[in-house]
């Protein structure tokens, strides 16, 4: 495909270099050359330096001929004037925005047709607030990841001493907990992934990720490891986009501090909340946190705009007795660094919010994709069309089906509506035009004998995103279909 990116910030820059490795063609626009110089350093790609919001930027970018638009610049009018302007213009196929304010997503109809031709808007700031909220919880989880309108979970969880698993054999699951099926997809083992097999032994601190109907996913877990207590009490660092969407999400239902260093902005904080205390004052003030009963909290959550401050104050307050702590980190290298630390989890919010973006990228009906293990896997959701004579995996059994090695299907959703996949719609015009009758939605985990039928959603894990490519194949159906 040919894509042309607007802005080279972090959410940009990490689409593009996922982009790039996927044979791409990339054109990325940015008003800073320096910015732009560096990722020509070390990515093919086109650069052109200039307004994303100005009509000749966008000719010397190829938007005469482009198949997408994303617009993820850190401003929301010139990525919607971008979109307009790719639309009315040069009729571009696809549009992407990133969206920050609460106030345009309020309002869906700015992105119709007739007003900024927004096919697609991300909230990156939502994408992470719900990531961070699935983590409080379920505190136990490295990740937890929903597919199919919420009807499955696939996630992450580091096996410890104690686990009524650890030490046997994964053919066991079954034994332990009877009344439900789960698979698990993949092992990953002091960084090397292991292709789950019955005979496979868990081992103290493997990474397992395993799925399951969300209803389900407590009574896996408990037997992966010792589950932690319930999370009541909750710290945040940083009163900024983040912070303030995750304080509004919990306050409710958790007891919440948040610390915010901005005296205005903490002023404005307690106004809008009703039920979290907002805090004026340094996060790394040890004073502070002791004052605050640290040792009390369940969840520290340093999500400030400075990613050492991050570090810092998680570290700090890991120290003091918080029980677990999560830190927002741009750099994927300080990411790698602290994972797993004295930090619980290293938080990349280019590689939580990617997925997204992939999603409209991808060839095929994709549903939803995942980024895991910060980058190097991934999870797909797919729709299976076609049939036994169009396509290479409708009316086949799962062990027929030719997935590359590493590749794995998790589960199946049978029943979901048309409209809730991608496959001729717009999310955000909410077109229910090809919704089906509604029917009866089935959970199925896959094993060897599942035969998959058309219209199913097909959750996959796979272990290298190189694989990606030959597993889009599979799900596209021969010409004569369509």
């Amino acid at each position: 495909m040919k894509i042309i990116i607007l802005g080279a910030g972090q959410v940009g820059s990490s689409v593009a270099e996922s982009l790039v490795s996927e044979a791409n063609d990339i054109t990325m626009v940015d008003v800073d050359p320096k910015r732009l110089a560096l990722l020509q350093d070390r990515l093919d790609l086109r650069t052109v330096t200039g307004n994303a919001s100005h009509p000749s930027v966008l000719v010397n970018a190829g938007a005469h001929d482009a198949d997408m638009v994303l617009a993820v610049t850190e401003h929301d009018e010139t990525n919607l004037v971008a979109c307009k302007l790719a639309s009315t213009l040069f009729n571009t196929p696809t549009k992407i925005a990133r969206i920050r304010s609460t106030e345009y997503l309020a309002h869906p109809e700015i992105f119709s047709t007739e007003n900024f031709c927004v096919d697609f808007a991300i909230s990156p700031e939502q994408i992470l607030t719900e990531y961070i909220e699935k983590l409080v919880e379920f505190p136990e989880a490295l990740q937890v990841l929903d597919f199919a309108s919420g009807k499955v979970s696939l996630v992450a969880v580091r096996a410890l001493e104690g686990g009524s698993l650890v030490g046997q054999q994964l053919q066991e699951l079954r034994r332990h907990v009877p009344n439900v099926d789960t698979r698990v997809a993949a092992i990953f083992r002091k960084d090397r992934p292991i292709i789950p097999e019955g005979d496979t032994v868990i081992e103290v601190e493997d990474e397992v990720f395993f799925i399951a109907a969300t209803e389900d996913i407590r009574t896996v877990m408990r037997e992966l490891r010792k589950m932690d207590k319930p999370v009541k009490h909750v710290m945040i660092a940083g009163g900024g986009k983040i912070g303030r969407r995750l304080g509004i999400t919990l306050e409710k239902d958790y007891q919440v501090k948040i610390i915010e260093h901005n005296y205005q902005v903490s002023e404005r904080l307690a106004e809008e909340l009703s039920d979290a205390l907002v805090l004026h004052g340094d996060a790394t003030d040890e004073a502070l946190l002791e004052s605050e009963n640290i040792a009390e909290m369940d969840m520290f959550c340093a999500l400030t705009n400075d990613e050492e401050n991050n570090i810092m104050s998680a570290l700090l307050a890991k120290r003091m007795g918080a029980h677990k702590v999560i830190a927002l980190i741009n750099r994927r290298a300080y990411v790698d660094l602290v994972q797993g630390s004295r930090i619980d989890i290293a938080i990349s919010p280019a590689q939580v919010t990617i997925g997204s973006l992939l999603a409209y990228v991808r060839h095929g009906d994709v549903v939803a994709v995942h980024s895991l293990r910060r980058g190097a896997a991934e999870a797909l959701e797919l729709v299976a069309h076609g049939d036994a004579r169009s396509s290479h995996v409708v009316g086949r059994k799962v062990e027929e089906i030719k997935l590359p090695k590493g590749a794995t299907i998790g589960a199946i959703v049978r029943g979901l509506p048309r409209s809730e996949g991608l496959f001729g719609g717009n999310l955000l015009s909410g077109d229910e035009e090809s919704a089906e009758p509604a029917r009866p939605v089935q959970v199925i985990i896959a094993h060897h004998d599942t035969i998959i039928e058309s219209e199913d959603h097909v959750i996959l894990f796979v272990v290298n995103r190189k694989m990606i490519r030959e597993v889009e194949k599979l799900f596209q159906v021969n010409v004569g279909f369509l």
